[in-house]
């Protein structure tokens, strides 16, 4: 009898589960490679104003009080995305990433390049979708620095060399998390569907500042939390857009 624990690809040692997970301004494509999933993944080694409503400053002393940098209106201390939130689709390099006229994105310049989010759990989860779609288009290199905190994890990232990917996995996003959330701070999870059929989770940590969420690296530039695979959404919520 074959031995199938063996043979599954997601227990191979370097079983790639991922391309263009995330890209920067110096990056354009992260592959994720995981090495024995039963322990653990580890990863290898994202204008116009389409809103113009004004936001009042939170009243949250704890957290960042600017306003939207585009007047999106809304602010939320503690997270509210109990449903799926109302969206349309864009593909935005090989992904289609969320859309919507509340949460974000509220700029989206000439060359397709998005920002400003809503201050709440949405608008965070339409950040993150929206970086990890960007972060499949190699035209936007030089822009997705900005959409990172300032700090030793920004500079890491901007001091590397610039890369090209020729991965040919794709994927699109599946569902989501939310980890936290307390108006400053937060963890979404992202799961991604790929070309290959692997379902991978992927946490991305965010700070609100001057008035848009940042995404959150580690002091040497990488992601604070490994992506990781999964055997199937159980625990997310379904979340597609193709």
């Amino acid at each position: 009898m074959t031995d199938q624990s063996n043979s599954h690809p997601l227990r191979r040692p370097r079983f790639v589960i991922a391309a263009a997970i995330v890209a920067l301004l110096m990056v354009i494509a992260v592959i994720v490679t995981v090495t024995n999933v039963v322990g653990g993944a580890k990863p290898a080694a994202t204008a116009q104003p389409t809103a113009t409503k004004t936001s009042a400053p939170p009243s949250n002393a704890d957290a960042d009080s600017s306003p939207s940098t585009c007047g999106l209106s809304g602010y939320s201390k503690t997270s509210t995305l109990t449903s799926l939130p109302k969206t349309t689709w864009q593909l935005v390099g090989t992904m289609a990433a969320p859309n919507s006229k509340s949460f974000g994105p509220g700029i989206v310049t000439d060359n397709g390049f998005r920002s400003c989010y809503q201050h709440t759990a949405e608008g965070a989860l339409f950040f993150a979708s929206n970086f990890l779609a960007l972060g499949t288009d190699q035209t936007m290199q030089k822009q997705l620095l900005g959409l990172v905190e300032p700090g030793r994890g920004h500079d890491a990232i901007a001091a590397k060399p610039a890369t090209s990917s020729t991965a040919s996995t794709r994927a699109q996003i599946a569902g989501f998390k939310v980890d936290s959330y307390d108006g400053k701070n937060t963890t979404v999870e992202v799961v991604l569907n790929y070309s290959s059929g692997t379902l991978a989770a992927v946490p991305i940590k965010l700070t609100w500042l001057s008035g848009d969420w940042k995404l959150i690296l580690a002091d040497d530039g990488t992601m604070p939390i490994a992506p990781s695979a999964l055997d199937n959404l159980g625990g997310y919520t379904p979340w597609s857009g193709a």
